[in-house]
């Protein structure tokens, strides 16, 4: 049985952060579990999530971070340990919480992408 889709393909945050993830060198869209994935052969990316524990954060983006942002992340309340990949070092950032720095999700997604991209597509990258 699929999962049921929990995201609506309108959603104007989506198609930001859309526009930002597939910026990156060979990457692609996949919806697994009833979400929008962005992928360079492993996901790098989750729009939409649930806090570890708690509730659905259905306009949020998870992300791997740079080990050594963490402390300042988990600082932020913004942010969140999210439900599945929490204990893996993903975090969540809620777009619904303020409104989103675009600079930061860009800077996020450039992380999460530089830790799971195969070498060749991290030297690919223009920006």
């Amino acid at each position: 049985m699929p999962h049921p889709i929990m995201f609506d393909d309108a959603d104007p945050l989506l198609a930001r952060v859309r526009e930002i993830a597939l910026a990156f060198p060979e990457s692609t869209e996949v919806v697994a579990h009833g979400r929008p994935t962005f992928r360079c052969q492993k996901v790098f990316a989750h729009y939409g999530g649930a806090v570890r524990g708690g509730d659905r954060r259905d306009h949020s983006l998870l992300v791997k971070p740079d080990p050594s942002e963490v402390p300042a992340l988990a600082d932020d309340p913004r942010f969140f340990v999210p439900a599945y990949l929490g204990p893996a070092g993903w975090v969540g950032l809620d777009l619904d919480a303020a409104d989103p720095d675009w600079a930061e999700v860009r800077e996020l997604l450039d992380a999460s992408f530089r830790l799971v991209a195969p070498a060749r597509l991290v030297r690919d990258l223009e920006f």
